[in-house]
């Protein structure tokens, strides 16, 4: 059987159409819960960003039962922050910015430790991936990228903003006294 040109164009946009149903779509800027701290924030969106980054201030990365952690503050909680420690998921190499380039270092990536984090935005929650770096210059302490939005599977509107409104996943676990 032999299917029209126009024909198949229409099948074919029937497809996307009903793929692109399933996918949730988020603004370019978007409240979230790290449900590990249960702590809210805002967050950007990235989708030329490849992976996700949270801010954090005092990173260092030492040695527990043979394994790699990290111990670090978040930088919005004051002075009076806890130390967060994690396991290290892996190390990612991020490309510096030509501005980011030190000749003399000779290095054109940064390494940054990775860790596991659930994340809630809308009503979807993920545990994502997600290197930690000094954001405090930047306005939004923790950026989605592309790896974590497919997770979510998000579609990402450029022109609009908190689409999928404050957080509405569970609480973190409490375990009720028996």
């Amino acid at each position: 059987m032999r299917i029209s040109p126009p024909l198949f164009c229409l099948l074919f946009g029937l497809a996307g159409a009903s793929a692109a149903e399933q996918k949730d779509i988020y603004g370019l800027n978007e409240y979230t819960r790290i449900q590990d701290f249960d702590l809210e924030m805002p967050a950007k969106l990235d989708t030329g960003a490849m992976t996700a980054s949270l801010s954090a201030q005092r990173i260092q990365r030492f040695e527990r039962d043979g394994e790699t952690w990290v111990r670090f503050q978040l930088p919005d909680a004051g002075d009076e922050s806890p130390l967060i420690e994690r396991p290290v998921s892996r190390i990612s190499r991020i490309k510096r910015r030509a501005g980011d380039y030190d000749p003399e270092e000779g290095k054109s990536y940064t390494a940054r430790p990775v860790i596991e984090l659930q994340v809630c935005m809308g009503r979807s929650l993920r545990t994502i991936e997600v290197n930690l770096t000094d954001r405090s210059a930047f306005q939004y302490p923790l950026l989605i990228g592309s790896t974590a939005l497919a997770e979510f599977s998000a579609v990402v509107d450029p022109s609009r903003t908190y689409v999928a409104g404050k957080p509405a996943c569970p609480s973190p676990d409490t375990t009720p006294a028996e």
